[in-house]
């Protein structure tokens, strides 16, 4: 769900601080922060935040097109690895044996 056009984007107090006083003294350093649900504002753009992943910090660099997004939207939280029948399917071809056409079940087999 949308929030209100009254209440406004929420921007953490302390983040929104920081991007004011690296504003005002017109400097370019990057920083952490862990509020991956603050909206990017325009006073964003042109710096590099540091956004923690729930592992680690990503840095963002923030431009215009992001202004409206979350800052967590470019910290991916999961890696994906891909999906592993090419990988069965490429072992298996190494080996020398036919490669698997289905995926194992998991479950009982039906009868």
């Amino acid at each position: 769900m949308a929030r209100s056009v009254k209440k406004g984007p929420f921007v953490e107090a302390s983040l929104l601080k920081k991007i004011e006083t690296l504003n005002a003294s017109n400097e370019k350093r990057v920083f952490k922060t862990w509020s991956r649900g603050s909206t990017i504002t325009p006073d964003f753009v042109g710096h590099t935040i540091a956004v923690h992943n729930g592992n680690k910090f990503v840095p963002v660099y923030v431009s215009e097109n992001m202004v409206g997004h979350k800052l967590g939207e470019f910290a991916p939280t999961r890696l994906f690895r891909g999906h592993t029948m090419k990988v069965a399917a490429d072992k298996a071809a190494e080996a020398g044996a036919p490669a698997p056409t289905e995926a194992p079940r998991k479950g009982p087999q039906k009868k």
